[in-house]
């Protein structure tokens, strides 16, 4: 199993970055998905979730109405728009892979496969 996310990047504080997870190996529809982040010296948290339909999303609060998951069960793709970036949302993104349960778990102990990770830094 791999994941391969994409799309990190050095932007300015209010632009826009869009995240990609390609997965391979697994039969990707029957799998929810997640993006979490780590920022240095904090925990990996739970950023946003997809059901394995794409039927049902969660957020974490601090970037509720700014970003968007999405999935394409043809592409083997699970994105993440980031719209109105903060500073504090720089970090290491991961997209990680869950085969029980329909929908997303924020605890990354729930999950059985993870991305390399991918680097957004957001300056003020």
């Amino acid at each position: 199993v791999q994941l391969q996310a994409s799309g990190g990047g050095l932007v300015q504080a209010g632009d826009y970055l869009r995240l990609s997870c390609a997965a391979s190996g697994l039969t990707f529809r029957s799998y929810v998905m997640g993006w979490f982040r780590q920022a240095p010296g904090k925990e990996r948290e739970f950023v946003a979730g997809i059901s394995k339909d794409g039927g049902s999303t969660n957020y974490a609060d601090s970037v509720k109405g700014r970003f968007t998951i999405s999935r394409d069960n043809a592409k083997n793709t699970v994105y993440l728009q980031m719209n109105s970036l903060k500073p504090e949302d720089t970090a290491v993104y991961y997209c990680a892979a869950k085969q029980y349960g329909r929908s997303a778990s924020r605890s990354p102990r729930d999950y059985d496969y993870w991305g390399q990770g991918t680097l957004v830094t957001v300056s003020s």
